[in-house]
């Protein structure tokens, strides 16, 4: 069925394209392209390959080596490898403007329009758990999506939070060495890919998002350190929104320059700095005028992908690299100083004798019985103070021996405990999803290990596990939520010394959830968000 596009679109891209126009417009007739990336935190590509049942059906995506093309048909997502986090689903175009940020493990990396969080997993994925990635989107129903899809790909140096880009940029300036705005914006090159964007085409005007772009990089340029570099994107064709929005950019930050992407291969083509509105080409030099010719611009009639625009830019300077630390920090190097020991005891102590109160006040029973409800009071008092290293080593001690590759701290959120790199500064006035990686949360004085750690631990990690098959009928039984016994289809492996306790649950050698082993039964504490439905 003919995708029925704006005549007003219609009309700008016959102009802007010529003769290229009907190619561009017969592309709207074909099917689109279906991609996904593969998680190197997990798996490599090279493994994947071989235990895939997808390899003959797909092809590689030629300007990145984790990706590739899939058929429709294929549906990964109902795959086991997808519950373990192996790959993530992702618009071959939108694979672009990561691989041009040049990320290198241990760099300080803002992806400022991230969710649902396909960018910010592939810049993890480069990180290799190494350095900093803030992860941000302003609407807080999307952090949502952006939280689960952090926590499914194992990441444990990522911090989500939910604000306003110049609130980032009073916590973090000249902080990050590189920063990715792939901005809102009115969604032309998505007209095949989801023909809703249509509809929204006609509610958010170009102007309307080109006004919104130049707020965000206004802030954004306060927050690159010297020699950073800032990738600029988005999935529209039209020039107040690409071209013209880079030039602005360079005339009023003359610390910026652009950086020319290679546009000779694979369909892509460069930006047109003719396209550059009027106006701003008399506040720019002639040499800075052409630099915007260094932009490229992926066509879906020339190029196996949606439609994309895509700038890199970096600010004068030189590059403080923090690339060279390779140190391995333990659990007990991490600095709880952060943690407030005195109030987290105080609320321990108050919770417990709310609950004595209210089973001393509730009881009918013997006199002997109250008695023993007041004993219980004045033991109560008696507690020696607890810390949360000393319940997080209680249950490691049978479950996990981690290590870290960047010195840590603690923090520590209500009843949630977060790990975050030492070099991230005070959160306090921001809006937070996630402060860091979630380990999980102490309830009634004990630890409770979150979903979001599990899926960050590899096996080589884990002290005791349970490998399924991946097509197996308890493996379905897990990922539904329902309890498992141990069998001779269900066998516990490991270096461990007592049986019960938690044991991660893999398909393969891939982390999917967590048991707790109580004689033969095996307790399922997969969350159920977490839950595969069908």
């Amino acid at each position: 069925m003919a995708i029925a596009l704006p005549p007003q679109f219609e009309q700008r891209m016959k102009s802007m394209l010529g003769e290229q126009y009907e190619s561009f417009i017969a592309s709207y007739e074909k099917p689109r392209k279906y991609g996904l990336r593969i998680n190197e935190l997990k798996i490599s590509v090279e493994k994947w390959l071989e235990e895939t049942e997808m390899n003959k059906h797909i092809q590689p995506i030629p300007w990145t080596s984790t990706g590739f093309y899939y058929e429709e048909q294929e549906r990964p997502a109902k795959h086991p490898h997808y519950q373990a986090g192996l790959y993530y689903i992702q618009e071959p175009s939108a694979m672009v403007p990561v691989e041009l940020l040049d990320v290198k493990p241990g760099h300080r990396v803002l992806d400022l329009c991230a969710a649902p969080g396909g960018k910010s997993t592939q810049i993890a994925s480069k990180l290799k758990n190494k350095g900093v990635l803030v992860t941000n989107d302003i609407a807080t129903e999307r952090t949502k999506a952006l939280a689960k899809n952090i926590e499914l790909a194992g990441i444990r140096n990522a911090i989500i939070l939910n604000e306003k880009p110049e609130n980032i940029a009073q916590a973090f300036g000249q902080y990050f060495d590189r920063i990715l705005v792939d901005a809102p914006c009115s969604g032309e090159g998505m007209f095949r890919k989801n023909e809703e964007m249509i509809n929204q085409w006609y509610n958010y005007s170009v102007d309307r998002c080109a006004q919104m772009q130049d707020e965000i990089l206004k802030v954004v340029a306060q927050m690159i350190a010297p020699g950073g570099k800032l990738v600029y994107s988005t999935c529209t064709f039209s020039p107040e929104e690409n071209e013209s929005q880079i030039a602005n950019f360079i005339a009023t930050h003359e610390d910026f320059d652009v950086v020319a992407i290679e546009a000779t291969k694979w369909g892509w083509t460069n930006g047109r700095a003719e396209w550059v509105d009027e106006d701003i080409k008399r506040k720019l030099s002639k040499e800075r005028l052409e630099s915007i010719n260094g932009t490229i611009r992926l066509w879906p009639h020339l190029t196996d992908g949606e439609g994309h625009f895509v700038a890199v830019l970096q600010r004068k300077g030189h590059l403080n690299d923090q690339i060279s630390d390779e140190s391995i920090y333990s659990l007990e190097e991490i600095n709880w100083s952060n943690i407030d020991l005195k109030k987290l005891n105080q609320d321990f102590k108050h919770i417990k004798h709310k609950q004595a109160d209210k089973r001393y006040h509730s009881s009918n029973v013997m006199n002997s019985k109250k008695s023993s409800s007041k004993q219980e009071k004045g033991q109560l008092s008696q507690k020696s103070d607890i810390n949360p290293l000393d319940l997080i080593n209680q249950v490691f001690k049978d479950f996990v021996n981690i290590k870290f590759q960047t010195p840590m701290k603690a923090v520590m959120l209500g009843s949630r405990i977060y790990l975050q790199s030492e070099s991230v500064p005070s959160l306090d006035k921001l809006k937070i999803v996630r402060a860091g990686w979630f380990i999980g949360e102490i309830k009634s004085s004990k630890y409770i290990p979150s979903q979001s750690f599990i899926m960050g631990i590899s096996k080589h990690e884990m002290i005791k596990y349970i490998s399924l098959p991946v097509h197996s009928e308890q493996l379905d039984r897990y990922l539904k939520g329902e309890t498992l016994f141990i069998s001779d289809e269900v066998k516990v492996a490991g270096q461990y010394e007592k049986q019960n306790g938690f044991a991660f649950i893999l398909v393969n050698d891939y982390v999917v959830g967590i048991v707790k082993i109580v004689e033969q039964m095996l307790k399922n504490e997969i969350p159920a968000g977490w839950r595969q439905l069908n």
